[in-house]
């Protein structure tokens, strides 16, 4: 058991965590953007840092500030929550160099599924089905136009390095798909630290079925049941 980790995320995500911690005996470190100095991840935690200005790349994306916070408050692991360096397979080697534990999946793991575009090539190169799309990141604008021509519209921009709904675009015509090109990126950029986009054809109206799958570093899965996700929307 940890005695001290460092939680590199904020708001709901981060105090869950500290809840978990707390019932663990485990002490906890938040970490903070100017903008957050005052919320509530940051009173409850038993130690805070702050890693920069309020844009995120500059705080939440930091990877020095955050592991330069997690050396000097002696913290053994680093927990993501998800969203921002989640998914971030450099993130988790890095980790490993500086001999903090990553409370996540292996950096192999994160190539192969955290990468949303690199995951949809894994799936198809197992012969899973998927839906029509890119079936892998854009290289620009043009290539974006060409392939929406040939599955049909409407279709959807998806961010590749994340989701939660941030750098996604529906999209129904040619002229919207440029435009919305370039806002996705830029937001898939901001949130993320990754401007890489995938499309899939639109599925108007779908139902999302779940189903969550925990490891640990022993070789021990259990799946954790199916949930509707569309009763979240």
């Amino acid at each position: 058991m940890f005695k001290r980790i460092l939680i590199a995320n904020r708001g709901e995500i981060a105090l869950r965590v500290i809840r978990a911690c707390r019932e663990l005996g485990v002490e906890t470190v938040a970490v903070f953007s100017e903008a957050d100095e005052h919320s509530l991840h940051v009173r409850y935690a038993n130690q805070s840092v702050c890693i920069g200005p309020p844009q995120s790349k500059f705080s939440y994306l930091n990877i020095p500030a955050i592991l330069s916070a997690a050396e000097i408050t002696d913290a053994e692991a680093i927990h993501p929550g998800y969203g921002f360096l989640s998914e971030n397979a450099h993130f988790a080697e890095l980790c490993a160099g500086c001999n903090i534990k990553f409370i996540g999946p292996p950096p192999e793991a994160i190539r192969s599924m955290g990468d949303k575009a690199k995951a949809i090539e894994t799936a198809i190169s197992r012969g899973v089905p998927t839906v029509p799309g890119s079936g892998r990141v854009l290289r620009d604008e043009a290539d974006a136009v060409e392939i929406a021509k040939k599955i049909g519209y409407p279709i959807m921009l998806k961010a590749s390095a994340g989701g939660g709904g941030r750098g996604m675009r529906i999209t129904h015509t040619e002229l919207t798909l440029r435009s919305a090109f370039k806002t996705a990126r830029q937001e898939a950029q901001t949130a993320f630290g990754d401007p890489s986009l995938y499309l899939e054809k639109y599925i108007d109206e779908p139902h999302h079925i779940e189903i969550q799958i925990m490891a640990d570093a022993h070789g021990n899965v259990v799946a954790l049941g199916e949930r509707d996700c569309t009763v979240q929307r």
